[in-house]
């Protein structure tokens, strides 16, 4: 049973719960319809309307707890309006959650995203090196399912499993492309089985599936470097110039104005603060713009 961010509810109560509000979560689920496709490929074994109404009670839940627990506090510090303000901080809270929340399916779904296509070149590789060994198609899936590749080892078992349970192996492949978040992935799989039902030759179909994969991984290694250029004069304005200039200013200040010590190392170690933040917040923003392809 997956678990729901910020909830302090067990997932089995907020489920038997959520089956309750079947109605509410039909609703929200008509305002945001892409949910649905977001739970299918995020694996979560719940319904969208039990994953939105988990989300739902949950968020009540941390509501009522803000709004009781703001009022207890605002109500010994002012005299009117505690209520008011102590409502409007827990709707804050509230929307904050529930967008989390809302938004947990599509971050795991990423989170997939990055670890298929990272590991999904080597993978066609082994694929290709195997076939042309003169190994079936199925060992080589067998192979792969164990050899370590991340989550294309985890999808490819998916279809080694069906298959060894007497499942056809292009009727396999189909289902396995067809839920999966990746379109680097579904789109190799899709060639491969239209290869297979062609007749053509599969060490060939993934021949052409790796090329037409490094021409993507060219295309977005380029696009990647021409973000890195003003991304680079940003960083250099913000977390270089912009210190440097505050700092003489600051020490040309302190000497007209007579700051005190205590003022001018507040304002020191300010400065540092929002360098160091602003760092940390670039090399998070150039680690998500990094392809998914480069391994």
């Amino acid at each position: 049973m997956i678990k729901i961010p910020f909830s302090f509810l067990p997932p089995q109560v907020l489920r038997r719960w959520a089956q309750k509000i079947e109605g509410i979560s039909q609703r929200v689920r008509n305002i945001y319809p892409g949910i649905t496709l977001e739970i299918k490929h995020a694996q979560f074994n719940l319904s969208d309307r039990e994953y939105i109404g988990m989300c739902l009670i949950s968020s009540v839940f941390i509501f009522v707890f803000f709004l009781i627990f703001s009022f207890l506090i605002l109500s010994k510090l002012v005299e009117n309006g505690a209520l008011l303000v102590s409502f409007l901080i827990s709707l804050v809270f509230f929307l904050f959650i529930l967008f989390q929340q809302f938004y947990y399916p599509k971050l795991i779904v990423s989170k997939r995203t990055r670890g298929l296509e990272r590991n999904l070149m080597p993978a066609l590789q082994n694929i290709l090196i195997q076939i042309n060994s003169g190994v079936p198609l199925f060992d080589t899936l067998v192979h792969i399912s164990g050899g370590g590749y991340g989550e294309v080892s985890t999808e490819v078992k998916k279809a080694v499993k069906a298959i060894s349970a007497g499942e056809d192996e292009m009727i396999a492949l189909e289902a396995l492309a067809a839920n999966n978040p990746s379109i680097f992935f579904r789109r190799s799989i899709w060639q491969l089985v239209n290869g297979m039902k062609a007749g053509g030759d599969i060490a060939n179909v993934i021949k052409d599936v790796i090329e037409n994969l490094s021409e993507e991984q060219l295309i977005a290694i380029q696009k990647y470097g021409s973000q890195l250029n003003p991304l680079a004069m940003f960083y250099m304005l913000i977390a270089v110039i912009i210190p440097s200039l505050g700092i003489t200013f600051i020490i040309i200040l302190s000497s007209f104005v007579s700051l005190s010590e205590d003022i001018t190392k507040t304002i020191f170690f300010a400065l540092y603060g929002f360098v160091f933040f602003f760092q940390l917040m670039f090399i998070g923003t150039i680690k998500s713009r990094r392809p998914n392809l480069m391994s």
